[in-house]
């Protein structure tokens, strides 16, 4: 039988659940949110690299990315930080919506699921 593993969980949330072979991100923000958007994206993404990691795996593992974005005038920008990151890799499937966020000064918020 497979087992459910949960990381930093609390009352409301778990960052991360592993489960057969696969871990599940809870949504990723940035640390900092009076940051533009290039300054939370990269938090975001080093977010997930920390998060991936310790759940023992990597980016070069993602299946899907869902990315939050709260003003779509910042896609580019956005965009240009995430093919930074991902340069290298086959990019996981992906989808990119806009979204106002929990904090309204958050500018993006990024949820990925990978294989370990």
């Amino acid at each position: 039988m497979n087992q459910i593993t949960k990381l930093d969980s609390n009352e409301t949330i778990t960052e991360i659940a592993v489960y057969n072979g696969v871990a599940y991100l809870a949504g990723q923000v940035p640390d900092d949110d009076s940051l533009d958007i290039v300054g939370q994206t990269r938090e975001v993404l080093a977010n997930i690299d920390k998060a991936l990691a310790k759940a023992g795996t990597d980016k070069s593992k993602l299946l899907t990315a869902q990315v939050f974005i709260k003003d779509l005038n910042d896609f580019d920008k956005f965009n240009a930080e995430y093919k930074t990151w991902i340069q290298g890799f086959v990019p996981p499937t992906r989808a990119t919506v806009q979204a106002n966020l929990v904090n309204p000064k958050w500018l993006v918020e990024i949820v990925v699921t990978a294989a370990i």
